[in-house]
């Protein structure tokens, strides 16, 4: 069986697949320990990277999201283009100084010279930048049209990522020049600053589209539940952003997600345990 393109949306006149290849489960920030974050970074190499993304890719998935998708990632990325014949999406969150006398490499110009270099097709400065520059006395997101129009003048679409609640609704208030954010959204309430149904009624009221990230809370909802979650109270407009270190992990998250858009039961493997044995006899087909 032919898995069906993925649905798509625009953002800042480029189409992206509604769902987004995360890079955690690829980089090592399990949100766990550190010994698993040594275990993925041990584990994942260019090759396995490039036959997760072949899972993606096949299906429509042809847009990856990282704070750098240079060396390992950047080997892999290429490996798979090169394979399929057709170029992928690549959205950056990059972190940069804040304040003169910084690493003179972290620069905001250098930086995004960089993202540039390597292909950025979308640019958000990472949460650690965006929140700091959020002023909650005044409700503005201070210096940001500086930074969008560095974005601009490189050819790059302008968003932001964000922790914070308010950012969104800050950020729609002042008109800011960015055609995207990222936020926090999972059913767990995983790192996230408030309430989810708060969340949750920011992202309805956004004027941009919206890529929500750790919809498994790193790893703590079961797929089905938190991908249920997400895509059910998000906008036909809006992404989500998955991650996965094996591509049947990939494979099971694609599939679950298409048959949550289409209203269909979703039909994943259950785990089979000895504690389970007694429903054995039930979960069958009729």
């Amino acid at each position: 069986m032919t898995t069906p393109s993925f649905p798509r949306t625009w953002v800042g006149g480029l189409s992206l697949p509604r769902l987004i290849i995360g890079t955690n489960w690829f980089r090592g920030y399990s949100h766990t320990s550190r010994a698993k974050d040594e275990f993925i970074r041990e584990y994942q190499t260019p090759q396995r990277i490039a036959a997760v993304l072949e899972v993606y890719l096949a299906a429509g998935v042809d847009a990856v999201m990282g704070g750098d998708l240079g060396g390992g990632m950047s080997e892999a990325i290429s490996r798979v283009e090169q394979a399929a014949g057709r170029r992928m999406i690549r959205i950056f969150t990059p972190h940069f100084n804040l304040r003169p006398g910084g690493p003179p490499d972290q620069e905001p110009e250098r930086v995004f010279d960089r993202c540039k270099a390597m292909g950025a097709d979308i640019c958000m400065p990472h949460q650690v930048v965006t929140d700091a520059l959020v002023d909650r006395r005044d409700r503005v997101i201070r210096d940001l049209d500086r930074y969008t129009a560095m974005i601009r003048e490189r050819g790059m679409i302008p968003g932001l990522s964000t922790h914070m609640a308010e950012t969104i609704p800050y950020a729609d208030a002042q008109q800011a020049d960015v055609e995207t954010y990222i936020q926090i959204y999972n059913a767990w309430g995983f790192l996230m600053q408030v309430e989810t149904d708060w969340v949750m009624r920011i992202i309805a009221q956004a004027r941009k589209p919206v890529m929500v990230i750790k919809p498994l809370a790193s790893g703590k909802l079961l797929p089905a539940v938190g991908l249920a979650f997400v895509w059910n109270t998000i906008r036909d407009c809006d992404m989500v952003v998955l991650g996965a270190m094996t591509p049947a992990e990939a494979h099971e998250g694609i599939e679950i997600s298409l048959d949550l858009l289409a209203r269909r039961a979703v039909a994943v493997a259950l785990q089979s345990t000895r504690s389970k044995g007694s429903l054995m006899a039930g979960t069958g087909p009729a």
